[in-house]
């Protein structure tokens, strides 16, 4: 009998769509597949910000779990939210091509930034890259998914809230009424989905690895190393993006405090067949020119 291969994925609108497009994918080279939709911590705690909850791989972790006792055969994630070091016994097997990586903001009415509002976001990342543009707006949490922080949007007094274009593209949400942010750096990886398979699946992992985009590895591994190096297994608000450029592989990291205040940025370029070790080598530049201390200083205030 021919062996399906059983997809573990969040239940949520978008990770669903990823899903499917894994399993219409395998099913295009001759694969059987089977959805198996679990629901994640990530989206059941929504009254706290994802830096409060104390869980590395909040998205990732029941997943994980399903994998490991055999209930699934993979995983898909959006790649941004799987962290940097992989439980034991599983290994990531794909990458698929890269969609947008751009932040958005979707707002309600015309946009002038020179006026006081307030603005959504459930990343530090965002919320530290905004305050830094403009330090007199107010920035609040919103947490759920892109359906419904869409919805929290619409019922509210803000002005606008952030979101990754990619996920909107995905579902056929994004709305007129949005702004590229061409100036804020994106989180490693985003855009890209990852699969993951545990590592004495030969089966899985061979026919995964078939999906695998390498362009989009090389540059999600180089802005993954740049995080897990920096970041020492805090969250922070930390943004990089690598891309190729005919035979150069040209990356952008950057590190704020948590009020935005600080920012401390990385501009670099390679050549394409030197990328391994990059990420770590831009990070630890980073941290030798204040990165260490202003690490320091965002734990502490953290840990309050």
């Amino acid at each position: 009998m021919k062996k399906t291969i059983r997809i573990g994925t969040r239940n949520s609108p978008l990770a669903l769509w990823q899903a499917n497009l894994v399993g219409a994918q395998l099913e295009g080279l001759g694969y059987s597949t089977q959805l198996i939709p679990i629901t994640s911590t990530g989206d059941i705690l929504l009254d706290k910000p994802l830096y409060e909850l104390g869980i590395t791989g909040i998205f990732t972790k029941t997943l994980d779990i399903a994998m490991i006792n055999g209930q699934v055969d993979i995983a898909v994630h959006s790649m941004k939210d799987v962290p940097t070091l992989l439980p034991k016994g599983i290994k990531q097997t794909a990458v698929l091509e890269r969609a947008s990586f751009e932040d958005i903001i979707v707002t309600k009415s015309d946009f002038d930034a020179a006026q006081d509002c307030t603005i959504a976001t459930g990343s530090l990342r965002r919320k530290a890259q905004w305050l830094h543009r403009y330090p007199h707006h107010r920035v609040v949490g919103l947490r759920g998914n892109v359906n419904t922080r869409l919805q929290h949007l619409a019922d509210s007094d803000w002005k606008g809230a952030i979101f990754a274009k990619a996920g909107l593209e995905r579902i056929d949400l994004l709305p007129a009424t949005y702004q590229v942010l061409d100036w804020m750096i994106p989180a490693p990886a985003q855009g890209a989905m990852v699969v993951v398979a545990m590592e004495n699946d030969p089966f899985a992992i061979e026919a995964t690895s078939r999906l695998n985009h390498f362009p989009s590895q090389i540059c999600t591994q180089v802005e993954r190393e740049f995080l897990r190096v920096l970041e020492g297994g805090c969250t922070a608000p930390i943004g990089a993006i690598a891309q190729i450029r005919e035979d150069a592989l040209q990356f952008t990291g950057v590190l704020l405090s948590l009020d935005g205040k600080e920012r401390l940025i990385t501009t670099e370029e390679i050549k394409l067949g030197n990328f391994e070790g990059f990420g770590r080598k831009c990070a630890e530049e980073l941290l030798n020119n204040g990165g260490v201390s202003l690490m320091e200083q965002i734990k502490k205030e953290l840990a309050k």
